[in-house]
């Protein structure tokens, strides 16, 4: 069944019908149609839809333009449909990561295409699809790779969960196999074999002993991290395995590419036979832009902390477009069970992008 947004209301009941509309990654379409229904209905706004993803653009021929960016899709539901209201906050999935910030997007472009504002900055939405599965489905990750002049900008904003506060850069992360190779025997007669899974012991212990960088880029810290996230191996309860795997995650600062990142791992684990599986770049804050620093004291009261996880800014930095993290969404809460937003924060969120969209904060 089709829903009915209305842009009209405030963003924190807007919040609780986006969270209504189940929409986990790849089963998007429902509210992408409704979005792409309710953008249409302000014929100032140029809006377009390309498979889940929706668009829509002021063309004002103002000096600058801002990307206000954010995805449709959600964590599988834990039980926590429908929304409900409890002290003072609101309750159900993707209400923190990230239907809070959608509704700010949507409650800024009911303002622009209602002429209840008019913007200093042109303005570009983006609502896209996927984003919490692999990359190779990520809606923004399709755009920039095919149609990058649809996120081009002076900023970007992504409104992913920060509790109200500005993020810069975000790190970059990836993830690297360690392979140790043995001797397969029978557990009986072990001395005739070569455990692979002992052979990991050197690699454990180095990652047991690793210190991650603390690294400052355009002012803000940056604490670098290097983990094993899991551990395979082994045959039978009765044979000594000749196989065993590691796998790495590093996350890496603003400062490094991947090429850096890659070459950092390998010399952390020289000796051994390591295989980068999964990489996506960090991105810098870009806190020199006049824009970036406008936007920072508009909704940030002048303060800006580092962005320590991944998000899609690093697709913008990819094109040269700085891009911050700004949303109402609590990221400690994000994908558990008991997922919420506090009402007053979205409140306050709200407020604070309209008054810098009209300029008047």
């Amino acid at each position: 069944m089709d829903i009915d947004l209305d842009l009209a209301r405030p963003a924190t009941e807007l919040t609780a019908d986006l969270v209504d509309c189940e929409s986990v990654s790849g089963d998007e379409a429902r509210l992408a149609g409704a979005v792409e229904a309710a953008l249409r209905r302000y014929p100032s706004l140029a809006v377009q839809r390309l498979g889940n993803v929706v668009l829509a653009r002021t063309e004002l021929g103002l000096d600058q333009r801002l990307v206000l960016a954010g995805h449709l899709d959600t964590v599988p539901i834990a039980g926590n449909l429908p929304s409900r209201v409890s002290d003072g906050r609101l309750h159900g999935c993707g209400t923190s990561d990230m239907k809070s910030g959608v509704a700010l997007q949507l409650r800024a472009a009911h303002a622009v295409g209602s002429g209840e504002l008019r913007p200093v900055v042109d303005l570009t939405w983006i609502f896209y699809d996927c984003e919490e599965i692999e990359a190779a489905r990520n809606g923004l990750n399709r755009l920039s790779a095919e149609q990058p002049e649809l996120l081009r900008g002076d900023l970007a904003i992504v409104l992913e969960p920060t509790s109200g506060l500005i993020e810069g850069g975000c790190q970059g992360t990836m993830r690297a196999e360690i392979s140790l190779a043995g001797t397969r025997a029978h557990a009986a007669r072990s001395w005739l074999g070569d455990n692979a899974i002992h052979r990991a012991a050197p690699v454990l212990q180095r990652l047991a002993d690793y210190a991650g960088r603390e690294v400052e880029v355009d002012g803000l810290a940056y604490h670098e991290g290097l983990n094993a996230v899991g551990i395979t191996g082994g045959v039978a309860g009765n044979v000594v395995p000749d196989a065993c795997t590691v796998t790495v995650n590093y996350r890496f600062a603003p400062d490094r590419d991947e090429a850096a990142a890659e070459a950092h791992l390998r010399a952390v684990f020289e000796g051994f036979e390591l295989r980068v599986i999964d990489s996506a770049p960090a991105a810098r804050p870009g806190l020199d832009q006049p824009l970036v620093q406008r936007v920072v004291t508009a909704l940030g009261g002048g303060q800006v902390q580092a962005k320590l996880g991944w998000t899609d800014v690093a697709r913008f930095a990819t094109l040269g477009i700085p891009a911050l993290n700004f949303g109402p969404g609590e990221p400690n809460l994000a994908h558990q069970v008991g997922e919420s937003a506090e009402l007053a924060v979205i409140e306050r969120c709200e407020r604070a992008l309209l008054a810098f969209l009209a300029g008047s904060a």
